[in-house]
């Protein structure tokens, strides 16, 4: 007999926002809990909040519902840490930058990037750079379809999100 996970071992996405004091050292103790724990972390981005002293890291990772929780304990316990948002309903957006040779037809590729919010942002002598910002799910698909123009270097940047 099969058992079924409960929804309380089902993996789950989740995104969170920890808002910290701008200082040295801080991303490595958030980070630094994730590893001790042996947590994942699917994307990390950070960056200055303006006008303050502070600074929005934003997280995604995977678990179930217990371990997300515990995350989230553990990261109102650090320090530097002023506030923690376990985002549920949100804008979320990533941005990837690709290379192509010119070998590709530049119109083609330039429709692809338009049609996912992007666009090329820089052409050389021998390639062109594309650039697009889009849901994380829509980033892949993006990455999936430039496969047929032999893309040189591709490059992604983390997720952003604010909840609504």
């Amino acid at each position: 007999m099969a058992t079924s996970k409960t929804l309380q071992d089902q993996n789950v996405r989740s995104v969170i926002s920890v808002i910290v004091i701008n200082e040295s050292s801080v991303l490595a103790r958030v980070s630094g809990l994730f590893a001790g724990r042996g947590y994942n972390i699917e994307s990390l981005t950070v960056a200055p909040i303006p006008n303050s002293q502070t600074s929005r890291i934003t997280i995604v990772t995977n678990g179930n519902i217990r371990t997300i929780e515990q995350i989230t304990k553990q990261l109102h316990k650090l320090i530097p840490v002023y506030k923690v948002i376990e985002h549920q309903e949100m804008v979320e957006k990533e941005m990837v930058l690709v290379k192509f040779p010119l070998t590709e037809n530049l119109s083609d590729i330039s429709a692809l990037c338009t049609a996912y919010n992007g666009g090329i942002v820089n052409v050389g002598a021998q390639m062109c750079i594309t650039m697009i910002t889009d849901e994380p799910s829509r980033v892949r698909h993006f990455i999936e379809a430039t496969q047929r123009f032999h893309p040189l270097e591709i490059v992604r940047g983390g997720v952003v999100a604010l909840e609504i």
